[in-house]
């Protein structure tokens, strides 16, 4: 019977990944995760196991990518892969799906069961198996279940997603009335408690939200690239800025920098936010507004890099030129930003370091006159109460897990500084936004090669010039 074209060109592809190489991640060798692993084991005794359950097949052409603690733990992206880690024995089993040749034949090769010794060499897991034979394992025999399974209770990080934000796009879910389901991480708790109704199933985050609250040296260098990324970005899309260009053409801008330096997805939607009203929306992303002289450009974006990300934000006049009053707030924001930043080093709480600088904005502001009261009273308010200047942890998500706010700041902790000013009766408000990592003798401002005085802001704007050319990373700072 003659074989259709298709088919042989389907034999011919597969063949061809055959003899490639699997897709993988090299950023993080087996010690590092043998290390995570080992303070898993140490957190949830020997009595008790953990189940992760990996991102399920895009449903679609959507870009595929594992989710956060998934990757975290073993840095195995293909879809349908399963972790055990095993507090008895303290071993760690990786459950794969076997080879797709077809799916393979179209969009390349990826890890699977099939190729069990390659995957133990690059995760350092004592067994590999495909996931149909879990239930040949402990999963299929109610009886040598362990007393207590960890499972992940929160929903799973994706691309661009935050807990926070996952959290409330399923309750939104789980409340509608002609919807109903409930998450896919509940769905798997709840498959365990039918399935091992003697187990109790207890929840993993806070135990993987300590371990990711100080970021390993491998994990502060991808961050850090990262933001070298994001900021060059941001330089491309500040000389990109005149007034009658659309702010999604800064977005264009930027996105073309993290595309030609290695960046495949955005670490979240971006905010590039012209004139009063849409920057007052904080998250504002509909970016089809055009930029108009007078008027500043808030923008706030970051790629994913290899599942890392950063976090910054600048503000800069359309034309080149802050008015008096952009000038004033802005200025405020930074010399805050500036007293807080100085301060950071481990061993300090976030409330010492904003009271200290609290105490240092009283005396320049004593002497600081305004255009208006109101501007004096937003003043004080952003000395007094921070403006959210210590914000968010930044890491595999841009809101990341893990926090740093409940005791002395730690080396390696990796966090967004964000104050910002408001005039409730101006609809005003402006900012500034750097990632720092704390470090053994103070801090490291990841961007720090962007302009942020005024000056220079104003500076480049005017030099004009196109889109952003790659180049190379940046050495990391000696200590």
């Amino acid at each position: 019977m003659k074989t259709p074209a298709f088919a042989l060109s389907l034999l011919f592809v597969s063949t061809a990944f055959g003899q490639a190489p699997a897709w993988r991640q090299t950023d993080f060798p087996p010690e590092e995760f043998h290390a995570r692993w080992a303070r898993v084991y140490d957190r949830i005794g020997d009595q008790a196991v953990v189940v992760m359950q990996g991102v399920p097949r895009t449903p679609g052409f959507t870009f595929p990518r594992q989710t956060n603690e998934f990757y975290y733990l073993c840095g195995i992206e293909t879809p349908h892969t399963y972790l055990l880690l095993d507090g008895r024995t303290r071993q760690a089993t990786l459950y794969l799906p076997p080879r797709d040749e077809r799916l393979e034949a179209t969009e390349g090769k990826v890890l699977s069961s099939d190729d069990a010794a390659e995957v133990q060499r690059l995760t350092g897991a004592e067994r590999v198996l495909s996931n149909s034979e879990m239930k040949d394992e402990w999963l299929g025999k109610p009886g040598a279940a362990p007393p207590t399974i960890f499972a992940l209770l929160s929903p799973a990080e994706g691309n661009s997603q935050s807990r926070g934000e996952l959290r409330a796009a399923n309750l939104a879910v789980a409340n509608d009335p002609w919807d109903g389901r409930t998450s896919r991480e509940l769905n798997f708790a709840n498959l365990l408690r039918t399935r091992f109704p003697l187990a109790e199933v207890k929840d993993i985050t806070p135990i993987l939200d300590e371990l990711r609250s100080v970021k390993s040296p491998r994990e502060i260098a991808l961050i850090r690239r990262a933001s070298e990324i994001a900021g060059q970005g941001m330089l491309a899309a500040m000389q990109s800025s005149r007034p009658g260009v659309y702010e999604y053409e800064l977005d264009a801008a930027a996105r073309y920098v993290y595309l030609v330096n290695g960046a495949r997805l955005e670490g979240y939607r971006s905010i590039v936010a012209a004139g009063t009203t849409n920057i007052a929306n904080g998250h504002y992303y509909r970016n089809t507004s055009r930029l108009d002289d007078g008027q500043m450009v808030l923008m706030d974006f970051a790629p994913d890099y290899h599942y890392y990300t950063s976090d910054i934000g600048r503000m800069w006049p359309v034309s080149g030129k802050f008015q008096p009053w952009q000038r004033e707030l802005l200025q405020v924001v930074l010399d805050y930003r500036n007293a807080i930043m100085k301060r950071i080093k481990p061993g300090l709480t976030v409330r010492q370091i904003m009271d200290e600088a609290r105490d240092e904005m009283r005396v320049k502001f004593a002497a600081r006159s305004f255009l208006k009261p109101a501007y004096a009273e937003a003043a004080r308010v952003l000395m007094e109460r921070g403006g959210g200047v210590f914000s968010h942890p930044v890491g595999l998500t841009v809101h990341d897990d893990g926090g740093y706010t409940q005791g002395p700041l730690k080396v390696g902790q990796v966090f967004s500084i964000d104050p910002a000013i408001r005039v409730p009766s101006e609809n005003l408000y402006l900012r500034y936004e750097d990632v720092v990592v704390v470090t053994e003798s103070g801090y490291e401002n990841f961007t720090d090669f962007l302009p942020t005085e005024l000056n220079d802001l104003e500076a480049l704007v005017k030099q004009g010039g196109g889109v952003g050319q790659k180049f190379p990373p940046a050495a990391a700072p000696k200590r």
